[in-house]
């Protein structure tokens, strides 16, 4: 058992004391105590060790915490993980970064590697860190633990009072240290003008004397119960008694400090060694709490001055002077920033002292005051932090023991340093020793009462006197008294000292005393007698002295204690001075040891045998005439000897009932028992463990009659003490104190205790049960239930561990014990009892139930250590069915309080089931019982039910026991149905609130994580639905745990974390600080901030150098406290502002960590769920598998991190390799739709790893569809329809500083994604960046025999979409332009239509606002082409559909009209089919109503030819429907058409629809049309001024100071060298359309008008000419015969009318006419016409005569009306400068 005990098993010894560092009392207590059982257990209880339950508070070693990383969570705009790059390399070289220079929270480095080191390797498969340890980052399972209702707590935890060290330095005096000096020290109260402990003993010799040691090197220890400014220290000084007419003490006091003569020194070394006895010297008092200097009404240098050493004053002894100081304190260096430290005093005013004194009488104001001695006493003060275990390891000789104490967190208290560091400098002008000695390997729950404290060996624990009278039980065996001579009153002057001794008798004076006084030296054995001081010269001799006196531990009328005073005569001898025998005292112990006011005796000359009887007296003779002329005082100090005289009588009594030696047999005893309620606290306190012992003795071996009473009257001690101490807790201190470390069921020597405290117990609880009157002790048995269950369970513990031992194998635990029937039958019946008052009581309301619910939650919680699991099990079963369903709120919660406490168990996880087959009846009847409550109308039963299984989940998570993976996953394993359970009864899960939802996800995610792969695919093989529901549980935990940003647009992304604290909150998912988050900003508080933050640094653990300013919070800790009580009931965002930046700061730090741990393991889930379908094993809808898709569609929504999205890139891959043919189907339109768009959005980001990433999706979805598509047309249509819908959210221009605009960075990143995408050179660097194969794109999948990878298909997609980025990003470009310049305007909203082309319904949106612009401008041509194209969109559709209305002649005839229309039918049509957009919408209606409007519009064109070609196309819908109405209103149209289209014709003045301009641009201001040339086709009522005032006002506002605008005044060409720089050219000409069959080689004159006959029918124009005159001779005007003339023909890019009112100018050709070819041309065209207009036939016969006007018209500027042209052509034809040919060729047309 011994080693049972101290090796542990289960229990732990913990010895009260080693006998090594005591003197031997043993000669004293070694006695025989059997006569005196009482004594006897007195002793054994003081001196027997403690037996602690190791298992008892549970048992938790935590594994090493995980760090946390510095997530990136980027947007658009922000390049976080570049700027951290900066921040840390600009840190690297600011400092060298170690372990001590960063600030962590809870010691953890948050810059470490990306996953913890306690992850063993095999680990590192999963995505990211684990979800749990995220969600509570600083898991504290004490501080759960804590949180328990009726939590027990252990005593040790109980800290209170300090604990000062003093240790003596040196004492120097300004005349020398010659002699050897002497002193104690105490601690004294000035207020109550008494020792408040006994005397530490000190020496110092001076160098000559000394042996190895320079200076004694023990300590004096002093406890104190807190910080009192009346506390002190006190300082007596001593040295030999000096000789008379020798060297006096004054040397020590001159007033010049000169040094001892060598004869002075001489006799003073001589004497000091011949002199054996001394005599006072000096005094001091330090106060050490009290820094305040106060005068008082004794004068200068009164000696019970309170005040505070100062280094200010120094020592005077004048008389002005109000104040003296008693000590000064020198602090040497700067005080460290400790929780605790010490100081070195220097006490440079000594109060000397030239008569004897007594210590009370320093405190009276009218002493005398002497000079002060001129030396200086060195301290060094330590202050410690005492633990109640230190108060309880004092031994009785005052000596250390090698206890230990758990030092735990010992703060600094200010007061004490304060006094010590005189006030002046403050503490920071001290230096600070730390004493402290960490524990190394102490358990995470700091269950081990008594660490090691590392005291010297010969250290001095002064006993205190308090703890005789406080409230209190006595812990350590002390037995003495304290003996204080006070005066000797004496009629002549003597040099009188006192010799004290402890007699055991008077029978024979020549008897050695007994040998129990404490030595003074240390390290010496128990001395026969000590002597007082010397009092020199004094009539009435005045002593200070203390002499501790060890009694015997049993008293008899002859213990007495004998005085003998000597005289000593002090002339110079040579031997020793032989002292002179005056007389003797005597005092008996029996009468006066208890006395605690002052004694006086008289002195007898001499001693007879039996001096102290009464008879004998008269025979002795007494000095000064028998007066009682010796006054002394007692402090008896015993934890053997009670002073309570009903305790005496119990003991007593006790005595006689245990040895039979008194009848009846414990009557007396009753009586005695019965009268314990009457004893006063203090006494009932102070001796608890020996009444509690003899007690339960009684109760396990006593009758019937006596068991009850013992247990009545221990009821009401328990009650009592409960009750009338100062401690608040539940459970008493004092009592826990006892049941876990007093209590050892006797040893082992008796029978246990339980069996009897069962019936006793039991058979009062049955007794109520029946209704019968018990009295109010039950109700006190209840109150008090916990104390006896667990001496129940301690004492079935003992009897397990003892009986086993012996056959236990060696490092084997106990085996569980199995309880015999009867005892077990017992405890049920009390245990159903029990339960019965909770249910009662409960439904009352009462307190009481609660705490007993929780007793009896720990009754079997100790149980399940001790006996079989499954005894255990049947009181656990009892309990629900007494609790069975969801019952009242009160039932209930003390339902959940009792399974939290049961699981709470250290051996949870490895519990048995009910059957053997069951794996762990605790944990289904928890899951049970979890998900039951859930269901409860009480909310907050919900969220403690949810909180519970967060706990116990990181309980295993965190536990060292279960760091393998075998552990975890059979932990997972028994959570796992908790999963099924919520599938089953999903709106449970639905009806919780936001943060039990993230309880329950984390606690799933936990699970899931920890399962193995067979496990997790089971619970996906049940069903569709309920696949679908597991993952709209991981929808949700996306939701709840998403890392939300700004209120902003979302692609205007921003950082959540401001280095100042002072920038927009982000309204992140904790609606409140969880208690996860509690304890870990608690933790991190403890860490002050170190330096400042790095310019732009973002760095989470540096603060901004401003912070350090008086109005922030200079400890984390405060602001965190601060912020939690001033913000209760706050809203979260407000909680958030108040807090310290730097919390807030790792509060951001902690969300953004758990939300990447969430979105990776959901992530992960996703990536095994694919592999899964890909085998077939699982049920889900394979057809769509939305499962996958509604998880990556949350995943792409939602704000992730870097790590994140460095993580999806091999899933994406992996999932589209292996569903890549379901997820493209048109059924997953939707998820492909949301793919492209983020994909497109996250190529835009400014963090290359991102946009990278972003690529390699789009290079992925490109693979897909060639492989399961063989094109790309419909991923075309995809990625064009999401870059439209990302254009609306991106801003594509940022204006510049001079006020345009130009592209942002948002469009150049995206260009550049989009250019990489078809970029094959760098596609294997890229992929192999983003943690793929090089050859991913290009290698062939398995069910494919080809390689379909098309570069140049992939170079077309993204020359597509970069053309629809381009028109995007002129469209805004042009926004400021677009009501100024029309012209600009259409052609962006062409362009828009071009690069939207693949997608019908962009298309259409697009021409059609082309067409409302089109109609604001009045260009209807242009308007009517929109309206045809839009047509021809809807009809290729439908032919493309084979739905029989029209055909592809049809498509051609509708081409002929607007060229744009293509003529070949494809399948792009019907790849466009995507949600929202498509072919579907394309009906024949709808291309009905768009040819309409194109007639509509071509009508008010009065392009009548164009209007029969679009009604004719119109005429087969009305067939093939047989509406014949509206077929007779289309043939009216169509006869009203050609009526328009003849009376045009027949017109005198021909039909002119428009007229044509050529415009070219010449100037860097135009921008993009800069040197290029347009014909503007404008209506005919546009003369050419009207177009140069319209252009001149729209390109004159885009001119700045540096440019001007001149419009070219000619239709000359226009040569570079000619332009003036900072001049912008327009040069606007008039240009005639040319027919298709027009001869552009002719010599004729084109007079349009002249020449529009009928085949002027098909007005479509591509080409137009102007003529420039010139001459050759260099002027600007010549002769008819000088008169040369330039044709020039342009091409257009297309054909008018057209989409727009501009096309390019993409060809130019120009002919050379002479003067005579120029001639030629004129005549004939005059000619011609003339000609025409006479041979026209008719149409009547009152037409027939040639129509005047018609001629006058072709006549008018003829050559051929000229009087005499004859002339003219002679004067051509004799010039030599003409061809004769041509020359006979005019004169022939002439005629």
């Amino acid at each position: 058992m011994e080693n049972s005990l101290s090796n542990g098993h289960r229990f732990r010894r913990i010895p009260r004391q080693s006998v090594a560092v005591h003197p031997n009392m043993d000669p004293l207590l070694d006695e025989n105590l059997e006569q005196w059982p009482h004594l006897n257990e007195l002793v054994q209880c003081y001196r027997t060790d403690w037996i602690k339950d190791e298992s008892k508070y549970g048992h938790y070693e935590s594994s090493s915490p995980s760090s946390f990383q510095n997530q990136i969570f980027e947007g658009p705009d922000t390049e976080l993980e570049t700027e951290m790059h900066l921040s840390r390399a600009r840190q690297t070289k600011m400092e060298d970064i170690t372990d001590d220079d960063i600030p962590s929270t809870s010691g953890r480095q948050f810059l470490g590697t990306p996953f913890p080191e306690s992850y063993p390797s095999k680990v590192l498969k999963h995505f990211g860190q684990s979800p749990l340890p995220a969600y509570e980052p600083a898991f504290d399972w004490e501080n759960e633990h804590s949180m328990i209702f009726g939590q027990r707590i252990p005593a040790a935890h109980i800290m209170r009072g300090l604990k000062i060290s003093v240790k003596v330095l040196s004492l120097s005096f300004q005349a020398g240290l010659v002699e050897p000096f002497y002193g104690t020290i105490c601690l004294y109260s000035r207020e109550r003008r008494e020792k408040l402990s006994e005397d530490f003993f000190f020496h110092i010799l001076p160098a000559e004397m000394q042996d190895v040691q320079v200076a004694s090197e023990s300590r004096g220890i002093f406890f104190l119960d807190a910080p009192s400014a009346s506390v002190c220290l006190l300082i007596q000084l001593e040295k030999p008694a000096t000789e008379e007419g020798g060297a006096t003490p004054s040397v020590y006091s001159r007033k010049e400090p000169v040094h001892l003569t060598e004869r002075e020194k001489q006799k003073l070394q001589v004497w000091s060694r011949i002199m054996p006895y001394r005599e006072s010297f000096a005094w001091a008092i330090i106060p050490l709490f009290d820094n305040s200097i106060s005068a008082t009404s004794g004068g200068c240098a009164s000696p019970n001055c309170p005040v505070a050493s100062t280094a200010s004053i120094s020592g005077s002894s004048s008389h002005e002077v109000a104040l003296e100081p008693i000590a000064k304190i020198m602090l040497e260096d700067k005080l460290a920033h400790s929780s605790g430290g010490s100081v070195v005093v220097e006490i440079s005013n000594l109060n000397k002292v030239k008569e004897s004194y007594t210590e009370d009488s320093l405190q009276d104001p009218k002493r005398k005051v002497h000079k002060p001695v001129k030396g200086v006493l060195r301290l060094e003060i330590d202050k410690l932090q005492a633990g109640q275990a230190d108060l309880e390891n004092i031994s009785e000789s005052g000596s250390v023991t090698n206890d230990s104490v758990d030092l735990g967190d010992r703060p600094t208290d200010s007061t004490l340093i304060k006094s010590l560091s005189n006030g002046a400098d403050g503490p920071h002008n001290s230096k600070v020793k730390l004493n402290f000695h960490d524990e190394k390997g102490t358990p995470r729950n700091g269950t081990n009462p008594l660490g090691n404290l590392d005291f010297h060996a010969n250290d001095f624990q002064a006993f205190d006197f308090r703890t005789t009278t406080r409230n209190e039980p006595f812990l350590q065996l002390f037995h003495c008294v304290y003996v204080y001579p006070l005066t000797v009153s004496l009629s002549r002057k003597r040099n009188l000292f006192i010799r004290v001794e402890l007699r055991k008798d008077d029978a024979d004076i020549r008897k050695q005393p007994l040998e129990a006084i404490f030595p003074r030296e240390p390290g010496a054995s128990l001395q026969k007698w000590a002597h007082t001081q010397v009092a020199v010269g004094a009539r009435v001799a005045s002593y200070h002295d203390e002499v501790k006196v060890f009694l015997p531990a049993i008293w008899t009328p002859q213990h007495h204690l004998l005085f003998t005073f000597f005289h000593i005569d002090l002339q110079t001898k040579l031997e020793a001075p032989k002292p002179v025998l005056i007389g003797y005292a005597s005092l008996p112990l029996a009468t006066h040891a208890q006395l605690r006011s002052d004694i006086c005796l008289p002195i007898m000359r001499e001693l007879v045998p039996h001096y102290l009887q009464d008879t004998n007296k008269e025979l002795l003779d007494y000095l000064e005439e028998g007066k009682n002329v010796f006054k002394l005082r007692l402090r008896l100090c015993s934890s053997l000897y009670p002073v309570n005289e009903r305790v005496r009588d119990f003991f007593l009594e006790y005595d006689r009932h245990t040895l039979r030696t008194s009848a009846p047999w414990g009557s007396e005893l009753l009586e005695a028992i019965n009268s314990l309620k009457n004893v006063d606290s203090t006494a009932l306190l102070q001796f608890l463990q020996p009444i509690l012992n003899m007690l339960l003795h009684l109760i396990a071996n006593g009758g019937e009659t006596l068991q009850v009473a013992a247990f009545r009257a221990m009821v009401n001690i328990l009650t009592r003490v409960q009750q009338e101490s100062v401690d608040d807790n539940e459970r008493n201190r004092f009592l826990v104190q006892y049941v876990d470390y007093a209590f050892d069921d006797f040893g082992g020597h008796q029978p246990p205790v339980y069996p009897g405290l069962c019936t006793v117990w039991g058979s009062l609880a049955r007794s109520k049960a029946k209704g019968y009157r018990v009295g109010p002790v039950y109700d006190d048995v209840l109150a008090m239930a916990w104390f006896f269950l667990e001496l129940i369970v301690k004492s079935m513990a003992l009897e397990q561990t003892r009986l086993l031992y012996n056959t236990l194998p060696l490092g084997e635990d106990v085996p569980p014990m199995q309880l015999k029937e009867g005892v077990f039958r017992c405890i049920m019946q009390l245990y159903d009892c029990l339960l019965t008052e909770v249910h009662e009581r409960c439904k009352k309301g009462l307190s009481l139930a609660k705490r007993l619910n929780s007793s009896l939650a720990y009754f079997c919680y100790d149980l399940l250590s001790v006996i079989e699991p499954r005894q255990v099990f049947e009181l656990v079963s009892l309990y629900l069915d007494k609790f069975s369903g969801v019952c009242q709120s009160v039932l209930h919660d003390c339902k959940l309080t009792f399974l939290q406490i049961i699981c709470d168990h250290d051996l949870f996880v490895e519990m048995p089931g009910r059957d053997p087959s069951d794996r762990n009846y605790l944990s289904s009847v928890l899951i049970q019982e979890i998900f039951l409550t859930w269901d409860h109308d009480d909310l907050s039963m919900r969220a403690k039910a949810a909180r519970i299984l967060v706990v116990l989940l990181c309980k295993h998570e965190f536990d060292a026991r279960y760091q393998k993976q075998e552990d975890k996953l059979y932990i997972a394993q028994l959570y796992f149905p908790l999963i099924g359970q919520i599938l089953d009864e999903m709106p449970v899960f639905y009806n919780l609130n936001a943060t039990e939802k993230r309880e329950v996800v984390i606690c799933i995610l936990q699970i899931v994580r920890n399962l193995d792969d067979a496990s997790l695919v089971k619970a996906w093989q049940q069903s569709i639905a309920r696949t679908r529901l597991f993952f709209k549980l991981m929808e949700e935990s996306l939701i709840l745990f998403e890392h939300k940003k700004p209120a902003e647009s979302m692609l205007m992304g921003c950082s959540s974390r401001n280095a100042l604290g002072d920038g927009p909150v982000s309204p992140k998912y904790s609606d409140r600080l969880s208690p996860a988050i509690n304890n870990y900003l608690s933790e991190a508080s403890r860490h002050e901030p170190q330096g400042g933050t790095p310019e732009n640094g973002y760095l989470w653990n540096r603060v901004n150098s401003q912070l350090s300013s008086p109005s922030q919070p200079y400890s984390l800790r405060e602001a965190l406290a601060q912020a939690q009580s001033s913000r209760v009931g706050a809203s979260a965002q407000a909680l958030r502002e108040s807090l310290h930046p730097i919390l807030r700061q790792k509060l951001e730090l902690w969300e953004e960590n758990l939300s990447a741990a969430v979105s990776l393991q959901v992530l992960e889930i996703s990536d095994k769920f694919s592999m899964a379908a890909a085998a077939h094993n699982i049920a889900t809808d394979y057809g769509k598998l939305d499962c996958i898709t509604t998880l990556f569609m949350s995943f792409f929504s939602q704000n992730q991190s870097l790590a994140f999205w460095e993580a999806l890139l091999p899933v994406f891959f992996r999932v589209f390799e292996l569903h890549g043919a379901t997820l493209m189907a048109r059924e997953n339109d939707r998820f492909l739709k949301q793919a492209a768009f983020h994909l497109l959005r996250l190529a835009i980001f400014r963090n290359d790893n991102i946009r990278k990433r972003a690529v390699i999706g789009l290079k992925i979805l490109v693979r897909s569809s060639f492989y399961h598509f063989m094109h790309t047309a419909r991923l075309r249509v995809m990625l064009t329809i999401t870059l439209s819908e990302l254009m609306s959210d991106v801003q594509v221009t940022q204006m510049k500083s001079d006020g345009m605009l130009e592209e942002s960075g948002e469009a150049r990143r995206l260009r550049k994604s989009l250019e990489e995408m078809a970029d094959d050179h760098r596609s294997p660097n890229l992929l192999r960046e983003c943690g793929l194969p090089e050859n991913a794109l290009i290698s062939i999948p398995e069910r494919f025999a080809e390689n379909r990878w098309s570069w140049s298909d992939v170079k077309s997609l993204s020359e597509s979409l970069l053309m629809a980025l381009d028109a995007c990003l002129e469209h805004a470009l042009l926004a400021s332009l677009m009501s100024t310049d029309r012209y600009a305007a259409a052609e962006s909203f062409y362009k828009l239509a071009m690069a939207f082309a693949p997608v019908p319904d962009l298309h259409i949106m697009w021409l059609l606002h082309l067409c409302d612009a089109h109609q604001e401008m009045q260009s209807w041509a242009e308007a009517a082409q929109c309206a045809v194209a839009v047509a021809g969109v809807v009809m290729q559709a439908l032919v493309s559909r084979n739905d029989g209305v029209w055909s592809r002649d049809h498509v051609a005839s509708l081409h002929k009209i607007c060229p744009m229309v293509s003529s070949d039918i494809t399948s792009e049509a019907s790849a466009a089919e995507v949600e929202g957009y498509g072919a579907s919408k394309l009906t024949v209606d709808s291309a009905v109503k768009y040819l309409q409007l194109a007639n509509k519009l071509f009508s008010q064109a009065e392009l009548h030819h164009f209007c029969a070609s679009i009604v004719e196309l119109v005429i087969p819908v009305y067939k093939s429907r047989r509406v014949y109405g509206q077929l007779a209103k289309c043939h009216t149209l169509l006869t009203s058409i050609y009526e328009s289209i003849l009376e045009q014709e027949s017109s005198p003045i021909p039909f002119t629809d428009a007229t044509y301009y050529r415009v070219g641009f010449y100037g860097d201001r135009f921008g993009r049309l800069d040197r290029k040339e347009y014909i503007y086709r404008e209506p005919r009522d546009v003369r050419l001024g009207d177009i140069m005032e319209k252009l001149s006002h729209i390109y004159e506002s885009r001119m700045d100071g540096n440019h001007t605008l001149h419009i070219i005044p000619d239709s000359r060409q226009v040569r570079g060298d000619e332009l003036q720089p900072g001049v912008c050219y327009l040069q606007i000409t008039a240009v005639d359309p040319v027919m298709e069959d027009e001869d552009l080689g002719s010599r004729r004159e084109r007079i349009f008008s002249l020449t529009a006959g009928g085949s002027m029918r098909a007005r479509v124009f591509d080409r137009f000419l102007f003529d420039t005159p010139f001459t050759k001779n260099g002027k600007t005007q010549g002769g008819l015969e000088d008169q040369w003339k330039h044709r020039t023909v342009l091409q257009t890019e297309g054909s008018f009318p057209a989409l727009v009112n501009r096309l390019l100018v993409i060809k130019s050709e120009s002919l050379e006419f002479s003067p005579v070819e120029n001639a030629i041309g004129m005549i004939e065209t005059r000619t011609a016409a003339l000609r025409n207009e006479l041979e026209e036939p008719r149409s009547s016969e009152g037409d027939q005569l040639p129509r005047l006007q018609s001629l006058q018209r072709i006549l008018q500027g003829s050559v051929a009306v000229q009087v005499s042209p004859k002339r003219l052509i002679n004067c051509i034809c004799v010039s030599p400068r003409f061809p004769f040919l041509l020359v006979l060729y005019m004169e022939n047309i002439f005629h």
